[in-house]
């Protein structure tokens, strides 16, 4: 992020997306801060939080997309998520999921194993890799203007979307969502199918 602007705070630039988040929006979070902003921003059925699978997250979202196109599907990953799954940015952008936006929040750090500086405090840039994996809707936002500008863009345009959201490394409340992975995957195929969720069980 440039010197001279102050960063975003993570939690309030993840309320303000799913602020206007309709009932349909099935959102996806990898392990540690994106998870507990999402949950603060408000627990749901429609939230699936993966609490383990490090790198996994949006393979998992491209596969809810790709499984349930009638749907805008969101993931909200950290960076050092995403250099994890780096991977997967080329097979969204091979498979083109018009219904999927990806949202990293990038502090530039590890916030889970000790604030060490991550890739993208090293000058890799998230966005320009999306860009060129083939999203042609990719932006990086370091400013409340930017984002606001970005939030319908995330919701409701053409996919694959991806926003790099520059976020500080200031500390927030933990904010625990339910943690029983069965549990939760049958919350959510619920909310997906209703009473057909458990028609093959």
């Amino acid at each position: 992020m440039t010197q001279q602007t102050k960063p975003l705070n993570r939690r309030l630039a993840v309320k303000r997306i799913l602020r206007d988040r309709q009932q349909d929006v099935l959102v996806v979070t990898s392990l540690g801060n994106p998870t507990f902003d999402v949950a603060a921003a408000g627990d749901t059925p429609q939230n699936f939080y993966l609490w383990g699978a490090m790198g996994g997250a949006v393979t998992f979202g491209l596969g809810v997309a790709l499984a349930q196109p009638k749907k805008r599907v969101v993931v909200f990953v950290g960076d050092g998520e995403m250099m994890m799954g780096l991977g997967s940015l080329a097979t969204v952008g091979v498979d083109k999921p018009s219904n999927l936006s990806i949202v990293v929040i990038d502090n530039e750090h590890y916030a889970e194993t000790g604030m060490q500086l991550a890739h993208a405090g090293r000058g890799v840039d998230i966005t320009a890799i999306a860009r060129a994996a083939g999203f042609e809707n990719a932006e990086t936002i370091e400013r409340e203007r930017e984002l606001e500008e970005f939030v319908d863009v995330i919701l409701k345009a053409t996919g694959p979307v991806l926003a790099t959201i520059k976020v500080g490394t200031d500390p927030e409340p933990t904010s625990l969502p339910p943690r029983d992975g069965p549990w939760l995957r049958s919350r959510f195929r619920e909310a997906l199918l209703g009473s057909a969720a458990h028609a093959s069980q």
